[in-house]
């Protein structure tokens, strides 16, 4: 009688066990929050995603801000080879990370030129801006999710309607409004290429009064889409 009632006070005290508790919770809220996670970048396969939290800072603090969501039918092709010949030329030779890109950029002792246009935004779309350790790791976590539900097409998309372009205008609709007077899908091939010239410093450069620097840039870029055109690096995301 005495080992039943030592056996079922253990038993007790297991169950009661804080540390035990707090783990069992711990690991049910993180597969929740993975699950709701998923099912977030799923729907925003299909759907446009809200509203990001730096637009909502630079709304709050400027008032109002320019943004107008356009699909990639409605975005002129060599905007997108532009994008792609600015900030990731591999786009369509990697899955999420250049690891040339990385290499390069350790070498140098510089973070510079190694973030992919998926990083950028799983950056843009889901997290915030700053350079800490935290979220550098949930980028890195989530950067092969959304290479593996959406596609190429889908995540230059998303970009070019969530980027910065000038100060309070996101999103490319909005930027050729703004700088050039027409809509996305009718920017030539100078004005694209000036669009992704500024995307670096939004806030900084202009593209319908470029400096000296940015029109090198820009055609640097021009030559850049043109190339990715012909020899095959558009492929995966363009039709």
């Amino acid at each position: 009688m005495a080992r039943a009632r030592k056996s079922s006070a253990s038993r007790s005290t297991a169950r009661l066990n804080p540390t035990a508790w707090l783990l069992r919770w711990a690991w049910r809220v993180a597969v929740v929050a993975v699950v709701i996670v998923l099912g977030v970048i799923a729907v925003h396969r299909e759907i446009e995603p809200p509203k990001t939290y730096y637009m909502g800072q630079e709304e709050r603090r400027l008032g109002t801000i320019a943004r107008d969501w356009v699909p990639m039918a409605r975005i002129a092709p060599v905007m997108a080879r532009s994008l792609v010949a600015a900030e990731d030329a591999n786009f369509c030779q990697h899955w999420g990370f250049d690891m040339a890109a990385i290499r390069t950029a350790i070498a140098e002792g510089s973070g510079r030129g190694a973030s992919t246009l998926s990083q950028q935004v799983i950056k843009n779309v889901y997290l915030w801006h700053g350079r800490n350790w935290l979220r550098k790791a949930l980028e890195a976590s989530l950067t092969p999710v959304v290479e593996t539900v959406w596609s190429k097409r889908r995540i230059i998309e998303v970009y070019l309607n969530v980027a910065e372009f000038d100060e309070g205008v996101f999103g490319v609709e909005a930027a050729a409004q703004h700088y050039f007077g027409v809509s996305a899908q009718d920017l030539s091939a100078v004005q694209a290429a000036r669009l992704a010239a500024v995307l670096p410093d939004p806030k900084g450069r202009s593209a319908s009064k470029p400096s000296q620097a940015l029109r090198n840039r820009a055609a640097g870029i021009l030559d850049g889409a043109a190339t990715i055109d012909r020899d095959g690096r558009a492929a995966c995301f363009e039709d």
